[in-house]
């Protein structure tokens, strides 16, 4: 019998017999084991959350109660028990459901998610919203312990403990280890301390007690110390209950009778409540139990053997050839440390921390930390490179100002991910850090058109005493010869790649290349058009650009980011501070929009930044 078939909402999951529910959450394992291995996603951690996911749906009345999932990306099974197994197979395509919950795709998704940390605050938000309008729904925020690294998530339990609104912060823990035992006896505790009965004991007792002359309050105290004791003995409890939240678990994760009777204890509970559930990343798959971090986000591979299918790379990706790099310069130069924020393998520092274990720092998921951190580092003399997703440095805008630039410190961003990403969709595509970089005074932002260019911004960074930033693309590289030596390019010098006499295209990064296919296409037609690579973004290349504007009085500039505030607007600053008034420029770049999911070429080719699309644009403004 197929019983996800059967699901169409939580509604039919809750009439479903609870001695059918393993069998269930089989099925649904092995759904996304083998939809993931076509589209590729994010495995491990889904197949850690399949029975939490059931037990939250029958114990809680959704859509009413709400559920908000922090990151998101384990947010799989909740899909496919909310009506959306139909779609499933068009999981992270383009049109297709999207890799993270979304309001407008469903009334079970509460909250947009993408980035870590954020489901405390939001959760309580909802909270607070529902209390002030009288209504009476429960609210759950579910989050791991890596995203419990994050500050946000801290100033949302230290909000929620001091508001005591009624609120479940349930807490997905697949890292720590707890003994079985252990583990036995706290789930033991705390089924029993969340049951009707125990609660209503426990009130009558410290009523009763706190009513006593004389003594009362000081055997509540003394009582109320020995409870702590306990949960504390048994239980990693104490932290929590410090920040004002009743403390449950730890609780078996994969056993789904005790998770929903625990659950349904939970729910009748009244205040701030933690539950603290144990889980496996990779639950039921072999190959993704035994290594966790591939699985977490990956392409394609075979269901049966977990052999993931990696096509014959035409280049190294530029993440593999930033690593490599920043091994070699950390061997000449002591002072070089490198800081990632949970992301070890995602920016290529594996290597990195393998051979340079005292210069290398994983912060966890908390990029506000790292960045004021490496402004630390820097005040002594260390040369710290912080190596950060494009998309997830916008949490730190403000230690990026106010720590690193305002002080002239020489702390290095390296920027992953620059640009469309793809399948990840509108919460991970890098495409705003020209825009909330390019304005802070004392930082230089170089963009590496290749993996030739991107060593000798990384050689430039080093030397230059103060801010530096620069970004580079997910995926392949072009595949050049590896330079044997790395020398450091002049601040603020663009190169100038082709000739032409009826216009310019001044792009920069991944848009080099385009532009310079785009060039070759029109000149089948009779335009001939040079082109530039700017090479900085800040300071940008006055001279050059200038020269080449005043010489053919037609600009197209081309960039991987929004336009707003981004490199077209940097030179049509510059037109306007020098009053070049006979220029007709062109901006090409991404609208002012968030930008889908897709394949980077998909993505490129339909928002107009593709060699063809920027050709039959320009053809269009010349005629």
């Amino acid at each position: 019998m197929n019983l996800l078939e059967q699901i169409h909402s939580p509604a039919d999951l809750r009439k479903l017999p609870k001695e059918q529910l393993p069998a269930l959450a089989e099925e649904i394992r092995r759904f996304i084991i083998e939809t993931v291995a076509k589209n590729g996603g994010h495995l491990s951690s889904n197949l850690g959350v399949i029975e939490l996911t059931l037990a939250l749906h029958r114990a809680f009345d959704t859509p009413s109660d709400r559920i908000v999932w922090d990151v998101g990306h384990q947010a799989y099974t909740h899909k496919l028990i909310t009506g959306r197994k139909a779609r499933f197979c068009s999981l992270r395509q383009a049109d297709g459901l999207s890799g993270f919950p979304k309001r407008d795709e469903s009334e079970y998704d509460c909250f947009d998610v993408g980035h870590a940390s954020t489901s405390i605050s939001a959760a309580l938000g909802m909270a607070c919203a529902r209390d002030a309008s009288g209504g009476k729904e429960k609210v759950v925020a579910v989050i791991g312990d890596g995203s419990l690294t994050g500050g946000l998530a801290f100033e949302g339990l230290n909000q929620a403990g001091h508001l005591k609104k009624d609120f479940i912060l349930l807490l997905n823990d697949n890292e720590m280890s707890i003994s079985p035992n252990v583990g036995a006896v706290s789930s033991f505790l705390s089924r029993k301390m969340t049951s009707d009965l125990f609660v209503k004991f426990k009130k009558e007792t410290e009523n009763f007690l706190t009513h006593l002359p004389g003594f009362g309050r000081d055997l509540l105290s003394l009582a109320k110390r020995a409870e702590d004791s306990l949960k504390g003995f048994f239980t990693p409890g104490m932290l929590f209950e410090a920040f004002g939240f009743d403390y449950i678990g730890p609780i078996d994760g994969h056993n789904l009778e005790e998770l929903e009777e625990t659950l349904r204890n939970v729910k009748r509970l009244n205040g701030p409540v933690l539950v603290h559930v144990l889980t496996r990343k990779g639950k039921g798959f072999a190959a993704a139990e035994s290594d966790p971090a591939t699985f977490h986000g990956v392409g394609p591979y075979d269901a049966q053997t977990g052999v993931v299918h990696k096509k014959a790379a035409a280049a190294p990706s530029y993440t593999s050839i930033f690593g490599k790099t920043l091994v070699k310069m950390a061997e000449e130069d002591k002072r070089l440390v490198a800081i990632t924020a949970a992301m070890l393998e995602g920016t290529g520092l594996k290597a990195f921390a393998e051979r340079f274990p005292e210069r290398f720092f994983d912060v966890g998921i908390a990029e506000q930390h790292a960045v004021t951190f490496a402004a630390g580092l820097a005040c002594r003399g260390m040369r710290p490179v912080v190596a950060i997703y494009s998309t997830f440095l916008q949490r730190a805008y403000d230690n990026v100002l106010h720590d690193v630039c305002l002080q002239n410190l020489p702390v290095t961003f390296a920027m992953d991910r620059g640009g469309l990403v793809g399948a990840d969709g509108p919460t991970h595509h890098g495409v705003f850090d020209y825009s909330y970089l390019r304005h802070i005074p004392n930082l230089v932002f170089m963009v590496p058109r290749d993996e030739v260019v991107l060593q000798r911004t990384m050689a430039t960074a080093l030397q230059h005493d103060g801010p530096f930033a620069y970004r580079y693309p997910r995926g392949e590289s072009v595949g050049l010869p590896q330079p044997t030596e790395i020398t450091p390019a002049p601040i603020g010098r663009g190169e100038k790649l082709r000739d032409g006499k009826d216009g310019v295209i001044f792009a920069i990064g991944t848009m080099v290349g385009e532009a310079l296919k785009a060039a070759e296409i029109l000149a089948g037609d009779g335009l001939e058009l040079a082109v530039v690579d700017a090479v900085f973004l800040k300071p940008l290349d006055r001279d050059l650009l200038l020269e080449e504007a005043r010489r053919t009085g037609r600009v197209v500039t081309a960039e991987e980011n929004v336009l707003q505030g981004g490199f077209g607007s940097a030179v049509l600053e510059l037109f306007q501070q020098e009053q070049v008034d006979s220029v007709r420029t062109l901006c090409i770049g991404l609208p002012d929009e968030f930008v889908e999911q897709g394949t980077q070429q998909q993505l490129r080719q339909r928002h107009g930044i593709d060699a063809g699309s920027m050709a039959e644009r320009i053809r269009k403004w010349y005629a």
